[in-house]
């Protein structure tokens, strides 16, 4: 006989066989970025949209706005089968590789883009077709602004010196990297004029490597380190003498030339103290002319000493 354990438990079940979701673990993608990576990541990209919203609203002078719908892994040949056959892929090259990174949009956005850079205003959705070499080369210009926002944005995780290398219109045939090859894919909404446009980056996932030199070390991992600011730390010292009990009257009535004695005897040793812990035992001496002390002994453990609060500092 098999027992239910919702039934052990008392809880109902939502239905007459309620079973737990499995989610199937895919070895084909066995690369994911993990939460503090996918976490950067996803601000930097935050970053970059805003900027680079401020910075087209201000050239094509229509108010612009990019968000961020996701940032993953995956592979090349998945990205490529997520894009439309015919697009905008400015492919970039990384200096010093032979990596590649990629800006891609529609290329019907980029017409009206130009359209309305030079004054005019577009009629409706155009096709989406290659660019003309004048079309080209302000659309370049575009993405140089772009890739600068990208690789400051990115905060030294994309080297500097990124240029681009060309663009492509197809994106089956537009072959960057292997099909199997892990990459960073940000997934992004541009909206002007009352149309949503997909837009997308992709980056090669090598530069996860560079999160090791971006990232602040963890200094107190370091024992070293938190031995040595503790001891190069400046503190306060201060000698005490037993204290003595007034009245409140005795101390209205005070003044300028009265004598307080103290009952501290003139062979008992002075605490020497860091805040309230006492440290050591002490006489009263002399350093050239300057007042001093001198350590008579130490205490091991400051714990077992008890200093009365309303000891006096001299």
């Amino acid at each position: 006989m098999v027992i239910d354990d919702s039934a052990r438990s008392g809880m109902p079940t939502e239905g007459p066989s309620a079973t737990a979701e499995i989610a199937a673990y895919d070895f084909e993608r066995s690369a994911t970025l993990s939460r503090e990576h996918a976490r950067a990541l996803e601000l930097a990209f935050e970053t970059f949209s805003r900027q680079w919203a401020a910075e087209l609203s201000a050239k094509i002078r229509v108010r612009a706005t990019v968000t961020v719908e996701y940032v993953t892994m995956q592979s090349y040949g998945e990205y490529a089968q997520s894009l439309p056959t015919t697009t905008a892929l400015v492919v970039c090259a990384l200096p010093d590789s032979s990596e590649r990174m990629i800006v891609q949009f529609p290329t019907s956005a980029a017409t009206a883009w130009i359209v309305q850079m030079v004054g005019g205003r577009p009629v409706g959705a155009t096709e989406e077709r290659t660019f003309t070499p004048i079309e080209q080369a302000l659309i370049g210009s575009l993405m140089t602004d772009v890739i600068a926002l990208l690789t400051g944005t990115m905060d030294g995780l994309l080297p500097q010196g990124v240029t681009i290398a060309g663009i492509q219109y197809n994106s089956q045939f537009a072959q960057v990297a292997a099909d199997n090859e892990p990459v960073i894919v940000a997934q992004l909404t541009m909206r002007l004029s009352g149309r949503s446009v997909p837009t997308s980056v992709m980056l090669p996932a090598s530069i996860l490597s560079a999160f090791a030199s971006t990232a602040p070390a963890d200094r107190s991992a370091n024992p070293e380190l938190v031995r040595r600011q503790v001891e190069e730390t400046p503190i306060e010292v201060s000698l005490r003498l037993s204290p003595r009990t007034m009245l409140p009257r005795e101390v209205l009535g005070l003044a300028v030339g009265d004598i307080v004695p103290l009952p501290h005897a003139a062979d008992r040793p002075l605490l020497l103290l860091v805040g309230d812990q006492p440290i050591a035992t002490a006489a009263v001496g002399t350093a050239g002319a300057r007042l001093a002390c001198v350590v008579t002994t130490t205490i091991p453990d400051p714990s077992t000493v008890s200093v009365p609060a309303s000891e006096e500092s001299v």
